[in-house]
């Protein structure tokens, strides 16, 4: 079992909170999760810390590490019209289906692209190199700074296929049973994702790709 303070997740976090001036006196453990094969998945973490301004930094965090969410553009070679392949599953958040873009966690020793690439072929079933993608954001953003150390990295990947190769996407059954995921997968345009998605890291990524492929037209549409 990996001990917390060996997790590299925890080593990046504590690193970057001394980086910035942080003075830390203390990490409590109040839940930690781990991966089937024992490494920490998310911990549940209380800090005791005082900032170079002199004050006591708020002390919750929700240790979850840094992730890859990957749009995948499958474009009909005849017609040039675009589809984007979503994952559906339920989420805890609300407890409902969610649609997002494939996605996966990275921990700091990990290549942020080696893992989007898995990730797209695990959860939709599509095999693309590292090479094939392109980065999004320049550096690390952070959907949550209040309350957790998760920092996205965003890429995009666009692949020219028949519309019955696009179709074959749709609705299939993924599975991971030592990460409970049950998946279904789902073809769709972009606008109509975009109505879809109510994870703010999937409606950001949208504006990224059009912004980065110059398609303000789409933009318009959303």
């Amino acid at each position: 079992m990996e001990k917390l303070e060996d997790a590299p997740k925890f080593r990046f976090w504590k690193s970057q909170l001394i980086a910035n001036g942080l003075t830390v006196h203390g990490v409590k453990e109040h839940f930690i999760r781990r991966r089937h094969n024992g490494e920490v998945l998310f911990a549940m973490l209380e800090l005791d810390a005082d900032t170079p301004e002199g004050d006591k930094i708020p002390p919750v965090c929700f240790l979850k590490g840094h992730a890859a969410s990957v749009l995948v553009c499958l474009i009909d070679e005849q017609t040039e019209e675009k589809f984007v392949v979503l994952v559906r599953q339920r989420r805890i958040s609300d407890g409902s289906q969610t649609y997002e873009h494939p996605a996966g966690m990275v921990d700091a020793d990990d290549n942020p692209t080696d893992v989007a690439a898995r990730e797209v072929g695990e959860e939709i079933g599509l095999s693309i190199g590292p090479s094939e993608l392109t980065k999004l954001n320049p550096r690390l953003w952070y959907p949550s700074t209040g309350t957790s150390d998760e920092a996205m990295h965003y890429f995009f990947v666009e692949k020219r296929m028949s519309r019955e190769q696009i179709m074959g996407f749709h609705h299939q059954r993924m599975t991971n049973d030592s990460e409970f995921e049950r998946i279904t997968t789902v073809v769709t345009t972009l606008p109509e994702a975009h109505q879809l998605i109510n994870n703010v890291n999937g409606l950001l990524i949208h504006f990224l790709y059009l912004k980065h492929v110059g398609d303000y037209e789409t933009m318009k549409l959303l």
